[in-house]
């Protein structure tokens, strides 16, 4: 019941997010409902670095979103040279917690755009889905858990794929979803106007609205939520 529920609605989330390029994840695990993925740039030769005990799944997803935010850089203002002169660290602190899972690809897309857009993202949001290199969100599974856990943690606003509408409809009750506001996205510009919504106000940017005609679905038919690998801990 949702009554037994402890939320807490200051803490870990508010004060990794004070900065921008900082997003955080839908997650479940015994200890906490979300992780935080930060991203950072620096003087370099175009290198990638990822960190933070992640499996093959994650690295897979830092790819992805790398290569879709590369690909619309002219959207998102980036001067044509910059990847070529700086390197991007991605990292997952709680790094002792070994982490996997087809669904942070949002997460992480979202927190590239925040550090190259230099805009903070809204407070007190999370967020789960994997994407596509073309920028459509996939349906997860463990929607039920991610969200009651990500309640738990002080989360205000979850961005879900939409693809997903039918699982919280079916498992999660009104209490349940109390004081929680959900945000149901087919591509990853639709997340980013919820979550970074000065970018999609920018005219360098341009993020928003996604090209005309063109249909979400035409990627892939998804027939059920991805499965997930169980989460791994360590003794």
């Amino acid at each position: 019941m949702l009554g037994n529920i402890k939320i807490r609605t200051e803490g870990e989330i508010a004060e990794r997010t004070k900065r921008s390029s900082v997003a955080v994840g839908v997650a479940w695990t015994p200890t906490r409902g979300h992780l935080s993925i930060e991203a950072n740039k620096m003087k370099g030769k175009g290198g990638f670095t990822m960190t933070g005990q992640i499996g093959q799944v994650m690295q897979e997803s830092m790819q992805a979103a790398l290569t879709w935010v590369r690909s619309n850089a002219d959207r998102l203002g980036v001067l044509e040279d910059f990847f070529a002169n700086h390197d991007i660290h991605i990292h997952v602190p709680a790094g002792a917690i070994p982490k996997d899972g087809p669904s942070a690809g949002v997460t992480m897309a979202t927190a590239l755009v925040s550090l190259l857009s230099k805009q903070r993202i809204v407070p007190l949001i999370a967020m789960t889905g994997e994407i596509t290199l073309s920028g459509n969100v996939l349906p997860v599974g463990g929607i039920k858990e991610k969200v009651l856990a990500a309640k738990r943690a002080g989360v205000r606003d979850v961005i879900l794929p939409a693809e997903n509408k039918m699982n919280v409809e079916e498992d999660l009750s009104p209490e349940q979803l109390e004081n929680l506001t959900v945000h149901y996205v087919k591509t990853i510009d639709e997340a980013l106007g919820v979550s970074i919504p000065q970018v999609a106000e920018s005219p360098a940017a341009k993020i928003l609205p996604s090209a005309p005609g063109k249909d979400p679905k035409q990627d892939y038919q998804p027939a059920r939520p991805l499965k997930e690998p169980e989460p791994v801990h360590q003794a």
